[in-house]
This record gives C-alpha cells, structure tokens and sequence, in this order.
C-alpha cells in the first residue's frame, strides 16, 4: 500500500510576551541596581578622593619638618675643635684642649642678626623664621681636601671661603606666602616646599628665672623673646595644611587650628571660597636647639 508523508500542521495556539506593567516593573529594577551601583561609585570615588588629600597633606607636612627641623636643630652651631691649643696640622693628644670655634659672624649676619629670630606678622618681604650657623669643612675619605657637609634649606651647600674655612654662615629662612610654605636659602632667593598652608606659626622656647631663682620654661611669641633670643633653646612649628578635592561634609564641621579654636570647614564665614568644604590638618612639631656655642 502506498504512503503519504504526514503533513505537520501549524499550531494555533496564541503565543503571548510581556505586558506591559512587567516591562515597567523590569526597567524600574534596572534602573534601581544602577542608581544603586552609581551611588556605590560616587561614595567610593568621595571616599577614595579624601583619602588621596589626607596623604598628600602628611607627605606634605612630613617634607615641611624634615626641613624646618634639619635648620632648627643646627641653630647657633660651631665646629668643635678638639685641639685649640695647637695647630691645624699638629697630632690630636687625649690632653689637648677642646672648644668651640667662636665666630663672630653669627651675630652679624645679613638678615636676622641672630642665630634664630622671628617675626609673629612679617612684611611682604620679611621672613618669620630666620636660621643661622657655622659652616665649616672637615676632612673625608671621598676627597683630598676638606668639604662641608651642611645645606640650607635648598639643599644648596654655600662656597668656603679659603680660610679661615670656620669663617662662613649658612642661613635659612621660612615664610608662608600666597599660600605656599616658602624657603630662601643663603644664596638668595626662595622656592616653595609646601602648597595648600593656610597657617604657619612658631613659638619659642626660652628659660627665664623666676623670683626664687628657679628656671622657668615659657612658651612665647616672637614679641614675647624680645630681643633676648640668647635665651631661646626650641621652637614650637604649627601648620595648617587644606586638601584639593571638595568634600560633603554636614553643616559645622570644624577643625582645631593652630591656636587651639575650632574653625568651621562648611561655611565662608571663618575660611575663603576655595577653602570651604576641603579636607583641614593641623600638625605641630617641637625642635631643639643644638646650641654648641653661645647663641646671644
């Protein structure tokens, strides 16, 4: 018997898609997860911003007293000359007499007049903080003759005379200007070694006695050391560093500046536009004087 192929007939049930209520609630999902996502990113990137500003003020601070603190520290320093009674090429005795090279020009130096003096409000073209000591070369392996190893604040090692070799000075001087902490070192001239500082203050440390012959330690300002600067043993840095990325911070948010009073970080009333709404930090650091030599 012959066979016919079977015929496939199409189907007629009705085929259904989404509606559209599930169309809407779908496309409002999405654009949920996304708000969410997008949110997520914002809050990351805020987040990620404040903490790139947080450490690019340390490192900032950190490089700023690394600085001030190598010149603070040399203050009124003088070669230490372990055979005064004899001369340069003579051999070096446990005997001998040791003493401090004297130099008079650390009392007649160009600009501050003083081993270290400051100014509380300097001009344009003065500085706060003025540092000076005795530059002198000594003997190294890595030479035939005798080179200096001290740097100003520039990092600049300033020319020895031929002799006598103790006979120079290295001088460093700090100012804040249009926002930036400023250094001119003993060649002339400056360059900026902190940006964003909305505040630079030193106050120094000096010994007075009292009435009972007791020594006393004060912390003062420039106008309080007068002019006994031979008094002055340390200096009290304080610096007030602000960020470059804006960030949403509630309403009287503040930090405490360098006079101990909070200031308000949301608000032009107490800071200028481009400050406001910016990460603020406040570093302190107490130096030393080295003090070798007679510092009056």
């Amino acid at each position: 018997m012959q066979k016919y192929p079977s015929i496939v007939r199409p189907s007629h049930r009705k085929q259904q898609g989404a509606t559209l209520v599930e169309l809407l609630v779908g496309l409002t999902i999405g654009l949920m997860t996304i708000a969410v996502a997008v949110g997520a990113l914002v809050v990351s990137r805020g987040v990620s911003g404040t903490v790139s500003d947080a450490s690019q003020i340390q490192q900032q601070a950190s490089y700023a007293f690394r600085v001030i603190g190598q010149q603070i520290r040399q203050a009124a320093s003088m070669r230490l000359d372990l055979a005064a009674n004899k001369g340069p090429g003579d051999p070096i005795d446990p005997a001998d007499v040791v003493a401090f090279t004297p130099d008079d020009n650390l009392h007649t130096m160009s600009a501050a007049s003083k081993p270290i003096i400051g100014k509380d409000s300097p001009s344009g073209s003065e500085y706060k903080l003025s540092i000076a000591y005795q530059n002198y070369a000594e003997p190294t392996f890595t030479s035939a003759s005798s080179i200096s190893f001290f740097r100003d604040c520039l990092a600049n090692a300033p020319a020895l005379p031929v002799a006598p070799l103790e006979q120079n000075i290295i001088e460093s001087q700090f100012a804040l200007q249009s926002g930036q902490l400023v250094c001119q070192g003993t060649g002339g001239g400056f360059q900026p070694i902190a940006r964003n500082v909305a505040n630079f203050q030193v106050r120094y440390l000096r010994q007075s006695d009292s009435s009972t012959g007791i020594p006393k330690i004060q912390s003062v300002t420039a106008a309080g050391v007068g002019t006994a600067w031979n008094t002055v043993y340390g200096a009290d840095v304080c610096l007030e560093l602000f960020g470059d990325e804006p960030i949403s911070m509630p309403a009287g948010s503040t930090y405490i500046a360098c006079d101990g009073n909070p200031v308000n970080m949301s608000s032009t009333g107490p800071l200028p536009a481009n400050r406001v709404n910016r990460l603020h930090m406040t570093f302190r650091t107490t130096y030393q004087l080295r003090s070798q030599g007679l510092i009056g």
